[in-house]
């Protein structure tokens, strides 16, 4: 060893040092070495490890983080003397959370931790954010990071568990149950499970004198509440400096950020102490992210960003609805989404939900076709879980129409009627009931199949046996902040259809959610994206979640996935050496009938900009209505010219079987064609305009001068398509691309969604590559070297009826035409320099009827 140093001596002594660390700074305790007469190459080779511990707690791959230059880890893990830790540990096995995803939640609250500042420090405020999904286990992320800041010296701990009086109570409930009643000599609960925060009798100064205690305090993010924890906190004197503070900001998009009341009020809590760490979790950090950085009573998250992976058996947004191909995908990637969603079509929306706030005194619902189907379902697997057996042991169904308290009231009467009905026809032995009870679960369960979850279908004569006392034990919550009706999951297995409000779209978990009904529209990504309240875990039933909405919610959730998707990209992309959170911006896609969040909360919020370089583009949407007739012939026509163009001022290149390419083609030809060709407005990347201005900017950057343009058709042995004459000698097959189905007791709109055009395959057919199937990352490798300035447009002449194959879940395209369907598909080179910009332009949202979240709950006195 260096210096004549053994291992044994250096890690004698660094045992030492830690021992110091628990009663003092990682500087103090160098100190503590240097007093003790410990010689300075000992001491060196001691603050090499620990340093070396702390870069490597940093740097872990996972989760992926940005953090603020010259910030110094300190935190190497749990050790073997902590309490808090363990316990938590013991609980997550109680409740089957599995090795791997414990190993995750270790992994991630250590570096998390590590990011916070040491609890022994004079003085510190550090704010930070971590990045989860909606119902994926975020309150467990930081019970663990609480559980291990506390076995190192945090005392005091305040969680602002959302604006609702269900959300704190289950968060209290969760946090006493995994750190309190394990070590009860350990902590003090400031609130309880009944009680929000209340100024204890006595003198405060005694709270924070106390040693060897932890204080919890779960406190709604509620303008009175907060005024009480301030003016007690300014009681506490000077004892505050000695107690080092951990801020839990549970759903910290919400009210948090740019509110009148709650942030200054926020801030005012927060600036009472001399050691604190504020850490922000959230779902949708859309709002945290356009915070202006350089304000500095806000809660920008100036000192680290974590973005919590996804976890193993996590059902999420793009698992249900399935998204877009983001750039650097493989189509073969791409989730697609199970077939879980179910339509109601928008002739039901106005028996289910007022129109607006004046209708409501007259508005009663009535049971929908939608609606009994949802309630059915609800009681068919619920019966199937209590047959196949563990899991969750409550089951429960979320119906979400509105924010009104009364319309909510209205719904009671008639699912209970709906119930008798029901109890009834089982026991007479309805053969009309039955007939339809027995169709229901054989269609279901042959669109989404139990052993694609590694479950067994139940057999419905089973079911029947179940049914009627899962009928019969089904209660109807009225769940919101009016009522005094609450889900009480603490009580025993709970069977139960829940309606209501915001107090169930936000942070709240419906436990054994298994059927919902969906038809609420409102104004912000952030705020639907949490109305979710189906995302999270389904141990055991993965297989039997439904979620009824319409076909508009549908495409809406669909885009949130891509959103979220590219979100987490970005974020990702800037988890590089010398990026912190002040020098990066995450980029949010729009969308033409939302807003990215409320619109007090992007005041510092700029136009998002995107380049097409390194990315594809391609129809998706077609259509295939009557109406669509002369749509699909002016692009089929834009096409024979562009081949027309391409063949007279190109050069023909040898392709496969089927095929055609030209390359060298002047720009203008692509151009003239993205001026006659039209991508459906559901295509979001498709637009042509914004396509042409962007290759525009690129051919004065001296790029994309020239291009490459070909033809694509079904090169499968033994394909009987019809050919296809595009003129210029160019002949193929037509490709085969059915369009998803759709539920059948809605009706089809017109518009048909093939999901993918191409594949890797067509975007190499005008380069050098030995690949028949390669990867993204070859494709682009092998187009930088061999064509980096130059375009790639493909033709997918598409057989009109397009007949599906072995696909699940495809219907005929069945096309009004009969010449041709015709696809396309850009692909444009990554730039060397830096890529031109095109606008992401939002439409003017002040028309679009949604409804805004009401917080005027956030001024009422909770007294």
């Amino acid at each position: 060893m260096a210096d004549g140093l053994s291992e044994k001596q250096i890690e004698r002594a660094y045992q030492v040092f830690l021992k110091h660390c628990e009663t003092s700074s990682p500087a103090d305790a160098v100190k503590e070495l240097e007093t003790m007469m410990v010689p300075a190459p000992l001491i060196k080779a001691v603050r090499e490890k620990h340093e070396g511990e702390t870069v490597r707690i940093r740097n872990l791959d996972q989760p992926p983080s940005v953090w603020r230059d010259g910030r110094t880890t300190w935190y190497t893990g749990p050790k073997d003397s902590d309490r808090n830790w363990p316990a938590v540990v013991k609980s997550l096995q109680a409740k089957n959370f599995g090795a791997d995803n414990i190993a995750s939640v270790d992994e991630a609250s250590t570096k998390i931790l590590s990011l916070l500042d040491h609890p022994k420090q004079d003085k510190f405020s550090t704010r930070g954010l971590v990045v989860g999904f909606v119902q994926s286990g975020k309150t467990t992320n930081f019970t663990a990071v609480m559980a291990k800041a506390a076995d190192r010296g945090y005392r005091l701990f305040i969680v602002l568990s959302g604006i609702h009086n269900t959300l704190r109570r289950q968060t209290q409930i969760r946090l006493a149950g995994d750190l309190v009643h394990a070590n009860p000599d350990l902590w003090h609960e400031v609130t309880t499970e009944l009680k929000d925060f209340t100024p204890p009798g006595g003198n405060p100064q005694v709270f924070f004198a106390t040693k060897g205690h932890h204080m919890l305090l779960v406190v709604k993010k509620n303008a009175a509440v907060l005024r009480k924890l301030r003016d007690w906190l300014d009681k506490g004197g000077d004892y505050l400096a000695r107690t080092p503070t951990l801020i839990i900001d549970d759903e910290a998009d919400q009210s948090t950020v740019a509110t009148a009341k709650i942030n200054p009020l926020l801030h005012q809590v927060m600036s009472k102490f001399p050691k604190v760490g504020y850490i922000g979790y959230t779902a949708t950090p859309f709002a945290n992210l356009l915070i202006n950085p350089a304000d500095t009573t806000d809660f920008y998250p100036r000192d680290f960003i974590v973005n919590l992976p996804q976890p193993i058996g996590y059902q999420g947004t793009e698992i249900l609805f399935g998204r877009e191909l983001l750039p650097g995908e493989d189509p073969a990637d791409l989730p697609g989404g199970f077939d879980m969603v179910r339509t109601v079509p928008d002739d039901e929306v106005d028996d289910l939900k007022p129109r607006a706030k004046k209708d409501v005194a007259d508005f009663y619902p009535g049971v929908t076709h939608s609606l009994r189907r949802s309630v059915e379902w609800f009681w068919l697997a619920t019966a199937a879980r209590k047959l196949r057996g563990g899991g969750n042991e409550h089951s429960t169904m979320l119906i979400h129409t509105t924010t009104e308290t009364a319309v909510h009231e209205r719904f009671k009467d008639p699912l209970l009627e709906l119930k008798n009905r029901m109890l009834t026809g089982l026991t007479t032995k309805d053969p009309g009931l039955l007939d339809r009870l027995r169709t229901t679960w054989a269609k279901e369960t042959a669109r989404v199949p139990a052993a694609d979850f590694g479950e067994t279908t139940v057999p419905f004569e089973d079911l029947l046996v179940e049914l009627p006392d899962v009928v019969e034990a089904t209660t109807v919550v009225i769940d919101n902040y009016r009522s005094t009706d609450r889900l009480d999951y603490e009580s025993g297995p709970v069977t139960a259809i829940a309606v209501g409000g915001n107090t169930l779209s936000r942070g709240l978990t419906l436990e054994g959610l298994v059927s919902s009904l969906f038809v609420r529209a409102v104004s912000a990504y952030d705020t639907l994206l949490q109305m979710g309240r189906w995302f999270g875990y389904r141990n055991h039933y993965a297989d039997l979640p439904r979620i009824w909405m319409t076909d508009e919610l549908m495409d809406w959730f669909s885009h949130l996935a891509t959103v979220e998707a590219e979100m987490r990209l970005d974020i990702n992309r800037y988890m590089n050496p010398g990026v912190t959170p002040r020098n990066f911006a995450v980029r949010l896609r729009t969308h033409p009938k939302m807003s990215i969040t409320a619109k007090a909360k992007m005041t510092s919020a700029v136009r998002a900009v995107a380049a097409y370089g390194g990315q594809l583009v391609e129809s998706r949407f077609f259509d295939v209505s009557d109406n669509g007739l002369s749509w699909l012939e002016a692009n089929a026509a834009a096409a024979r010219t562009l081949v027309c163009r391409a063949a007279r001022d190109g050069s023909a290149r040898t392709a496969r079987n089927e095929t055609a390419l030209f390359t060298d083609v002047p720009h203008e030809h692509v151009l003239e064609f993205l001026a006659s060709y039209s991508f459906h407005e559901r295509s979001s990347d498709g637009d042509s305009g914004r396509i042409a201005e962007y290759i525009r900017k690129r051919v004065r950057a001296g790029s994309l001068g020239r291009w490459s343009v070909g033809v694509i058709g079904n090169s499968q042995p033994r394909a009987d398509t019809k050919r296809c004459d595009l003129g210029s000698g160019v002949e193929v097959r037509m490709v085969r691309r059915a369009r998803l189905s759709y539920d059948e007791d809605s009706d089809f709109d017109g518009v048909a969604d093939i999901k993918t055009l191409s594949g890797s395959r067509d975007e190499a057919i005008d380069l050098d590559i030995a690949s028949s199937q390669p990867k993204r990352s070859e494709l682009d490798a092998r187009r930088r070297e061999q064509r980096p300035n130059e375009g790639l447009l493909l033709m997918y002449p598409i057989d009109p009826w397009s007949e599906p194959t072995a696909k699940k879940g495809r219907v005929p395209l069945a096309a009004p035409t009969d010449d041709v369907v015709m696809g396309v598909a850009l692909v444009f080179p990554r730039p060397e320099d830096k890529d031109s910009d095109v606008e992401y332009m939002s439409a003017d949202l002040s028309k679009v009827l949604v409804e805004e979240e009401d917080l005027s709950i956030l001024d009422q006195d909770d007294e």
